[in-house]
């Protein structure tokens, strides 16, 4: 019995203007134009999502640095040989450049050895040392390979090179990430050249990518995926969705799988919950959803099924174990004469493949069962999905996932993975959402030039919201609002919300009190967490510093949850591709003067509870609830310090302590927090007391 129920977590209309791939006299996108107007910078970070062509912009911004700027070679870096591929020999000239990019074939690391890619050394670090003492200028070569030639022959072999290093995700400032090691050496020596490109700028165990004394040094390029997706020409929707099941999965996926769909489908990991422990069982079970089998291609390695409608399905099955078969249907999937064919392949089924760099533009459906580990495998498989193509209205991202079952035991180990997949959705929401540039309402304040404030336009008696369509910014006037002082914080506040908001959304205690906790006061969430995880997160700055961008961050989220939720049920004056900003308005129109006071009293987690309530099974829900109700999580010393500190603030402003007995709940808590923090300090809990 198929037993499915889902969260329509995000929906986003698009307006399709074009503008993402209309190119300038060079040839160059509107991402590609603004990378290359940073050529000139030592440490240059790119964050740009699929598909709006950061491999072309390396092109250009490497190509000026090898001929203007005195550097001798460039040395791509990609996490897998397959994304290798995107930096193959490319005729710029021929749209407008310059130049031309080209690779000789054997500083290609990531191509197979063969009769046209010879071998300038039998060992990939080999060739990385014959490659730096040659004459020829390109290399690319996997993360692995790189980072074992950087240990044996040092940091200045390096020296007057740019490095340029792709899914720069993969790196972390943890002790233990030897790339993440590697380039801090780079930064502090100072005499190499970084290029870093990623679509996504966190990481899944919410660990910085960069140190903050290392990421200051870097240089950004941000073009986000509202500007991106938004500029498409054919894309119009884009819904992404969160599907709970009973059972196997098999017997869930045909209510969720439509044939008529070019898809992927990524089948779980054999130690997720979801997994049924035979991965080749799995592969021909979605196989006889979609159909009857007929017969393997000889040519592709693609499986023929024939359809109850009468039509032939082409499903490129990557979970096969057997190399040889494999390897067939990859170099098929990879032909570059089939990358405009839109019926080259209709489904492919994969496992641990296809995410990361995987180029098929025709994709409409990334349907991915099991939570996956990382957010930022969330990101990209979401990516896959999100290319423009002629004829492709519509995409979309479903992500199935177990319920708990009432019999198990660690029933709370077990909604984690639901519990990780609403955090998921309300980054993507996030990331999905146009720029804010917020500003505090004061007496001075006025309309900033570019934006449009509505119909009424921009009133000087209250606090505004405008859009800048050329921009995709939002500009939001809050009352209260404490403003950047130092470069750092304001680059932050511009840069480097979504990064805190991912850490925010992955913090287990924010997202399990957000959700389950009925006597929660939003402020311990929005002020005293977000808090704790800037001031972790950027000890350098001031304590001003770390308040405006701790403001910013949540206010960034929550203003985003609440026009989300106007734009999702929109009444008859809202069309489609404004929704989102139209919703910004709605509460301008509903609340005359927004305050920080105001944005911090809303719980960030309230939207996905209501929508957790209606989707899961009632029993799953009230058990799983109950089951971390008994958790019975205490204050800890390190929390009421900082309430015992925000109560200190209270006093200052208010010229009375707070009171344990007030009818506000925020003003409760900090009196509790006081008096913990009191007997914290007695009883000899923190160093020096």
């Amino acid at each position: 019995m198929i037993n499915v129920s889902g969260i329509p977590s995000v929906s986003v209309s698009l307006a399709q203007t074009g503008a993402s791939a209309k190119a300038n006299v060079l040839g160059m996108r509107p991402m590609q134009e603004r990378a290359y107007q940073k050529r000139g910078e030592q440490f240059l970070l790119i964050k740009s999502p699929p598909a709006s062509g950061k491999s072309r912009a390396l092109m250009f911004v490497a190509l000026d640095k090898l001929q203007n700027q005195g550097l001798k070679q460039v040395i791509i870096v990609v996490p897998e040989r397959s994304i290798g591929s995107s930096f193959a020999d490319e005729q710029l000239s021929k749209f407008g450049f310059w130049a031309d990019w080209t690779i000789r074939p054997q500083w290609n690391l990531c191509n197979a050895p063969g009769a046209d890619n010879p071998r300038a050394d039998p060992t990939n670090v080999g060739a990385v040392k014959k490659f730096l003492e040659s004459g020829d200028h390109v290399m690319v070569c996997t993360h692995s390979t790189f980072r074992f030639a950087f240990e044996q022959i040092g940091v200045e072999a390096f020296d007057d090179r740019l490095i340029a290093i792709d899914e720069f995700h993969h790196v972390s400032a943890a002790d233990n990430n030897v790339l993440g090691s590697q380039v801090s050496q780079l930064v502090a020596r100072e005499k190499t050249h970084l290029v870093a490109m990623t679509g996504s700028y966190f990481r899944g165990d919410a660990a910085p990518v960069l140190s903050p004394e290392d990421e200051t040094k870097f240089e950004t390029v941000t073009y986000t995926y509202f500007e991106q997706l938004n500029g498409y020409e054919y894309l119009k929707t884009l819904n992404i969705g969160y599907f709970f099941y009973s059972g196997p999965y098999l017997d869930s996926l045909e209510a969720v799988l439509d044939s008529k769909l070019k898809t992927i489908v990524h089948i779980p990991n054999v130690n997720a919950r979801e997994s049924l422990k035979d991965k080749i069982k799995e592969a021909e079970g979605v196989m006889s959803i979609l159909g009857k089998w007929r017969e393997t291609d000889p040519a592709t390695g693609f499986q023929l099924i024939d359809t109850a409608d009468g039509r032939t399905l082409r499903v490129a099955d990557l979970v096969d174990d057997d190399e040889l078969r494999r390897s067939k249907v990859v170099t098929a999937l990879k032909d570059p004469t089939q990358k405009n064919n839109r019926d080259h392949v209709d489904v492919i089924i994969a496992l641990g493949m296809a995410k990361e760099g995987f180029d098929w533009i025709w994709c409409e459906h990334a349907l991915t069962i099991g939570y996956r580990s990382s957010l930022t495998e969330v990101v990209q498989i979401i990516g896959r999905a999100t290319r423009d193509a002629k004829g492709k209205t519509s995409a979309r991202f479903t992500n199935l996932i177990a319920e708990p079952d009432a019999s198990e035991e660690a029933v709370v180990s077990a909604v984690n993975d639901t519990l990780k997949a609403i955090a998921a959705s309300l980054l993507m929401e996030q990331v999905l959402a146009p720029r804010f540039n917020f500003t505090p309402k004061t007496t001075k304040s006025e309309p900033q030039a570019g934006f449009d404030y509505g119909p009424d336009g921009y009133d000087p008696s209250k606090t505004n919201y405008g859009f800048n369509r050329e921009t995709g910014e939002v500009h939001v006037e809050i009352k209260g609002l404490v403003q950047p002082e130092s470069p750092e914080a304001q680059r932050i506040c511009r840069e480097d919300l979504n990064e805190i908001i991912a850490a925010f959304v992955q913090d287990k205690v924010a997202i399990e009190r957000g959700l389950f906790d009925q006597e929660l006061v939003p402020e311990e969430l929005t002020d005293v967490r977000m808090g704790k995880i800037v001031r972790d997160r950027y000890r350098e700055l001031s304590e001003t510093d770390q308040e405006a961008v701790r403001q910013q961050a949540i206010a960034a989220l929550n203003i985003t949850q609440q026009a989300a939720k106007v734009a999702a049920n929109p009444d008859g004056e809202i069309k489609g591709n404004t929704a989102f900003i139209d919703g910004v308005r709605q509460i301008a129109m509903d609340v005359r003067e927004l305050s920080i006071d105001l944005i911090e009293r809303v719980n960030p987690f309230g939207s996905a509870y209501a929508i957790l309530a209606k989707s899961m099974n009632e029993e799953r829900f009230q058990q799983v609830a109950a089951a971390i109700a008994r958790r019975n999580i205490k204050l800890t010393p390190e929390e009421a310090k900082d309430l015992a500190q925000r109560a200190a603030r209270f006093k200052k402003e208010h010229g009375r302590l707070p009171s344990p007995t007030s009818p506000d709940a925020w003003e409760k808590r900090l009196a509790e927090g006081a008096t913990a923090f009191l007997r914290f300090k007695k009883e000899g809990r923190y160093d020096g007391s």
